[in-house]
Order: C-alpha cells, then structure tokens, then sequence
C-alpha cells in the first residue's frame, strides 16, 4: 500500500507534549509518512517552523486561523507576508471563517480571511481554509477572488456545494467523522465524488474516528479513515491510498513522499 499522507494535523497541539515522538512513530508504524501541519496564529509560526524541521516529512502551512480573533492583530497579515518569503512553506492556513461559535466578529473574519487569499494569490500557494457553518461564503469568496487552490479541510457541507468547490479545483479534506453511521450525507458524498480531490486528515488532537470517539486524536488513526472510505466506494484501500497520496504530493508539491 501506497505511504499515506496526514494533510490536517495540529501536531504541534500541547496535547502532543508529553509524547509528540510516540505519536509520530506511532503514525509512521501506520504508513503515514507525510503530515502538513497548519498554523492557528502568529505565535505558533516559529513553533511549527522549528517542529517541521526537526522532522523528516513534517510539513508547515502558516496562517491565522478564524477562532483565534483576539490573537490576531492587522499587523499580522503583514507578518505573514515576510514569514513566507522567509520560510519554507507548503500552503496558506488554516484560515478562513468560522460562523459556528458565538462572539466571534464576521467582519473583522472576513478581513483576515480576503487578505490571506490575496497573500497566496499572489505566491502561487495552496490554502488550507477551515468553513464552519459559513461554507457557502467562503465558497463564494473563493472564486471571487479567483487563480487559487487548496482544500476545504474537515468538509460537512451538501453535494451541491461538494461540486461548486470541485469546479473551482478545490479539494475535500475528510477525517473521522466520515466513519460515523449518522454522518449520511458525508458518506454519500465521499462514496461517489471524483476521487481527484479527496484528501485524507486527521484534524489531530481532535475529531477521532468513530471506533476512539471522546479520545485524542492521532495521525495514525487515518487508517481508519481510509478504510471507511474504501468501503464506501467498493474500492480497494491500495487504491485510495494511492490517489489520495498523490492528490497531497500534487496539491502541496511535496514531491516524493
């Protein structure tokens, strides 16, 4: 079976403290090679920068995530303008908006989430954009802004707005909560959406699969989301595994992996 790519895990979480290097064993045991490792704000660039590089196949993405408003500062996104000519990087994230939890500004969402599209517009990078309970903004937002790529990571929108993402090239990042019998309408999708723009996460320390429900997360649970996933589509998992390595090394230019 083809080496697995974790393309959404926050390893560099406190929760990964105690045993980050059991973890990443534990993942590479699984066949999970390659992991790209978002940012939530700008404090956590240096810490993600210095844990990329200290391991082999542990990628970054730097961004300022919509959760974390009251860490931000509109000199930020300058920041991240000079931090990614600076640093390696694989992509732009996660950001983008987040209408789920209360108190959180839309406007202010807004402005961070435009302002990064532009950045990685402009740089010619993948975004990895986080969409809760505002999937048809960002959507939107998306193809008004036009010349990008990327994937919607942890996706639970309709088959409708599945679609309009895949005509703009976007990709569907798809985790544990896939193997939940109640999620019906994820499992519809997944069964039959063009396999070009599946991806497989872990959205680690959080949202474990079905058989570790209220557990830390890992990366190596992505087993178990591929073997869901293979089930539902009658496929093999030397198959999906295959597709979905190289839609990773594809979208992220990862090379070899």
């Amino acid at each position: 079976m083809s080496t697995l790519v974790d393309s959404h895990v926050h390893l560099d979480d406190a929760a990964f403290a105690a045993d980050r290097d059991a973890v990443l064993a534990r993942a590479h045991q699984a066949g999970v090679a390659t992991m790209v490792v978002p940012a939530i704000d700008a404090d956590s660039w240096p810490r993600i920068r210095t844990l990329c590089a200290n391991h082999a196949g542990v990628h970054p993405a730097y961004g300022l995530h919509p959760m974390f408003l009251s860490h931000h500062a509109p000199a930020h996104v300058e920041a991240l303008s000079s931090w990614l000519e600076d640093n390696p990087v694989v992509a732009v994230g996660e950001i983008g908006l987040d209408f789920h939890v209360d108190g959180l500004d839309h406007e202010l969402q807004r402005m961070y989430f435009t302002q990064q599209l532009e950045i990685a517009r402009e740089r010619q990078l993948p975004v990895i954009v986080h969409a809760r309970d505002a999937l048809e903004e960002v959507s939107l937002t998306l193809r008004r802004t036009g010349s990008l790529r990327g994937v919607v990571h942890s996706f639970s929108g309709s088959e409708q707005q599945a679609g309009q993402l895949w005509k703009i090239g976007f990709h569907l990042g798809i985790g544990g909560p896939v193997t939940y019998p109640r999620a019906q309408r994820l499992r519809r999708i997944v069964a039959t959406m063009p396999i070009e723009f599946l991806l497989l996460e872990s959205d680690a320390p959080d949202q474990p699969d079905a058989a570790h429900r209220g557990e830390r997360n890992e990366p190596a649970r992505i087993v178990e989301v591929l073997r869901c996933i293979a089930a539902l589509r009658g496929e093999s998992e030397t198959d999906i595994a295959a597709a979905t390595t190289a839609n990773a090394r594809r979208l992220f230019s990862l090379g070899d992996c």
